[in-house]
């Protein structure tokens, strides 16, 4: 078992770091606010909550909920222009430290897509996107090692699918500034709630 300092040093000397997004670099859960502009946010946030804590495999939980959301483009679209994400507290602090500009290139992106038919109306999504999946994350970390020959790696992030990633990644840093998952933070050997802790510990 590593210790907390341990921990602290290995961020500090990591080649990478990887961060989650909803509820970790954004406050918001992306699938629940496209969920609230196609009006079916109590069923979906439920499911949500189940997946995130680990309850369902996720690529079961991502279809259910997209089935039951069915958004369309302008849907989409609606949701950028009416409800942006918004960034945690911090996190720009934080990547600012390493890099001076969030100027991060597409092909450095994994994410879930969306696909649509010629119309607009939802039809479905890219299953072939390791996020897709449970273990998904740690396939990407895994990538990122083979591809750049990164010796350490760290992941970031609030949900059970963030924690599973480690290992491949060397650290895993669970985060509660936006949501609490307790599974999460009872099993993270280094729990977060503030973005201020990482840029403190790369100030030293």
């Amino acid at each position: 078992m590593v210790s907390h300092s341990e921990l602290r040093k290995l961020f500090c000397s990591a080649d990478a770091v990887c961060f989650d997004v909803d509820s970790t670099v954004i406050r918001e859960e992306g699938i629940d606010e496209l969920a609230k502009i196609c009006g079916v946010a109590d069923a979906v946030s439920e499911m949500t909550k189940r997946a995130m804590g680990g309850a369902v495999p996720f690529k079961a939980a991502l279809t259910e909920r997209l089935a039951l959301i069915q958004p369309s483009r302008e849907q989409v679209q609606r949701l950028l222009a009416e409800r942006p994400p918004h960034l945690t507290p911090g996190i720009r602090s934080i990547v600012e430290h390493v890099a001076a500009k969030l100027n991060i290139p597409p092909t450095n992106v994994f994410a879930n897509r969306l696909k649509f038919y010629f119309n607009g109306e939802y039809a479905g999504f890219d299953e072939m996107q390791p996020t897709a999946e449970s273990g998904g994350k740690g396939k990407v970390i895994k990538l990122l090692k083979e591809k750049f020959h990164f010796k350490k790696i760290v992941m970031i992030g609030d949900g059970a699918t963030d924690m599973e990633a480690c290992p491949p990644a060397d650290v895993f840093i669970g985060f509660g500034g936006n949501v609490i998952r307790q599974q999460v933070k009872d099993n993270a050997e280094w729990y977060i709630t503030d973005f201020v802790e990482l840029l403190g510990e790369l100030e030293e």
